[in-house]
């Protein structure tokens, strides 16, 4: 082929090229060295098409030495069997004279002067690469933020399943209408932080479980507000929620003169305060975790004052609590809320009697 036997020089503008591989590893969270590994693939598989079929041209691309050179390489031979791959002596020295010692030569290829559907194809090739390193990409972040806490920005509503398109980091997932706090209205262009339950590789891509329901997400938000928490200085021993509503968390501190409960609370209440507001407005019970039982389901049933708590069973966990006439609606809770969080948290069932016995006396 003519084209192929002529010494071309590159007339890409390299400057113009790296840059716009920077560009797209800064807004796609793409890396340059793998943009310019799917570009090079493209452009030799796309070339083969002009060297019929033969696998003699290799693309290099170098984003940290601002290299990008395509290439040619045919043997040197007397008689020219096959214009694709071999050229002559006297073809080849023109284009190196050294290269008749060596019995090939390399020959410099614009891959601007590819034909159309050449250039078509080195187009579809490269687009498909940068689909499956936005894939890979997104995969790899969201799994890095598996079961932690992340800063979502709200950029649609779909209004007919109330799902919400969020974007995290480069990417967009989806909170559905299940996993958002009931009541809560969130509209586009807010920040929320969202809990990442679990991401799985599909064929369609990274699937991404978000929730703002999940009992993990007030964990998170405690050992960002609360320092203690977050060096493990204080241990969360065990969370119980109904989103929206109530949520109960059991701590326990390593050093006993330290106030868990306290810390938690923060100076007044700043710190529980920050959780309630993200939270919008969800009740938090903080209690302080123990190892005996009696104790636990006591500290459990907060803010009702438990007058006893006697063991009925050790397997199944079944216990009788026995609280004031008064308190008696406070320890259940509006429609057994606050009774339910206590038997989730503490892994009890809890059965509750006034302290006379009685109901309704």
């Amino acid at each position: 082929m003519a084209r192929a036997k002529k010494n071309v020089k590159a007339e890409i503008d390299n400057a113009e090229f790296f840059e716009a591989l920077r560009l797209m590893e800064e807004e796609r969270g793409i890396p340059q060295k793998f943009i310019a590994e799917k570009f090079a693939e493209a452009i030799v598989v796309a070339a083969r098409k002009d060297f019929g079929g033969n696998d003699i041209v290799t693309c290099t691309i170098d984003p940290e030495n601002k290299i990008f050179s395509v290439v040619a390489r045919k043997e040197i031979v007397d008689e020219v069997e096959d214009s694709f791959t071999q050229i002559s002596r006297e073809d080849a020295a023109k284009i190196d004279p050294k290269s008749i010692e060596f019995g090939f030569v390399e020959i410099k290829l614009d891959p601007r002067k590819f034909g159309r559907v050449v250039a078509q194809n080195s187009k579809n090739n490269f687009r498909q690469g940068v689909r499956e390193a936005e894939k890979g990409q997104t995969l790899a972040e969201f799994q890095s933020y598996n079961r932690e806490l992340v800063t979502a920005i709200v950029q649609k509503i779909d209004p007919k399943t109330g799902n919400a398109i969020l974007t995290i980091g480069h990417s967009d997932a989806t909170l559905p209408k299940a996993e958002q706090v009931p009541d809560e209205i969130l509209s586009e262009g807010d920040h929320i932080k969202v809990y990442v339950v679990g991401v799985k590789d599909t064929e369609k891509g990274a699937r991404v479980m978000l929730s703002r329901t999940h009992p993990g997400l007030v964990k998170r938000l405690f050992e960002t507000e609360v320092p203690e928490i977050f060096d493990g200085t204080i241990e969360v021993k065990s969370i119980s929620r109904q989103a929206g509503q109530r949520t109960k968390i059991a701590v326990l501190a390593s050093n006993p003169e330290i106030d868990a409960i306290g810390a938690c609370i923060g100076p007044k209440g700043t710190r529980v305060n920050k959780i309630v507001e993200e939270l919008a407005g969800e009740k938090i019970d903080i209690v302080k975790y123990s190892d005996d039982p009696v104790q636990f389901i006591s500290e459990a049933l907060s803010p009702a004052k438990v007058v006893s708590v006697e063991i009925l069973s050790e397997e199944p966990k079944v216990c009788k609590v026995s609280v004031p006439e008064a308190q008696l609606s406070l320890a259940i809770g509006n429609k057994g809320i606050n009774v339910k969080l206590a038997a989730k948290l503490t892994g009890w069932k809890i059965d509750i009697h006034p302290e006379s016995g009685f109901f309704g006396e």
